[in-house]
């Protein structure tokens, strides 16, 4: 719970110095988002470490082969890289940019989770 309490109070201080700053000067204002953002990302990066040990946990003790788990973990990454990019293409007052991230994720995402359809129509050919 603290760790969420620290995010959102460098969260909440970088909007404020961005609100404060964007009336000068609009690009030091996204840059000061876009670094505090990374701050955030980074900050987070244990814990994303402990979910992917934890996953790959669970696949070798549920025999999962990488074919089926791989697909999973690469579009929850994709997912999480686009809303992120997409929601500052927003906040820059580019929404058509915003919409581009969105189709490129989405376009990602399912070319990420082909193996794993795949390795269903496999199961499902070989039930038939």
């Amino acid at each position: 719970m603290s760790d969420i309490i620290k995010v959102a109070a460098a969260a909440v201080a970088a909007a404020l110095c961005a609100v404060v700053v964007r009336r000068q000067s609009p690009e030091i204002a996204l840059a000061l988002g876009v670094g505090a953002c990374a701050l955030i990302v980074l900050y987070c990066s244990g814990a994303l470490t402990a979910v992917v040990e934890l996953v790959d946990k669970l696949a070798e003790t549920g025999n999962l082969s990488a074919q089926v788990v791989e697909p999973v973990m690469k579009t929850t990454g994709i997912a999480i890289v686009t809303r992120l990019a997409a929601d500052f293409c927003k906040g820059a007052q580019e929404g058509g940019l915003a919409s581009a991230v969105e189709l490129a994720g989405t376009a990602l995402a399912l070319a990420a989770a082909l193996p794993l359809m795949s390795a269903v129509l496999d199961v499902l050919t070989r039930l038939l």
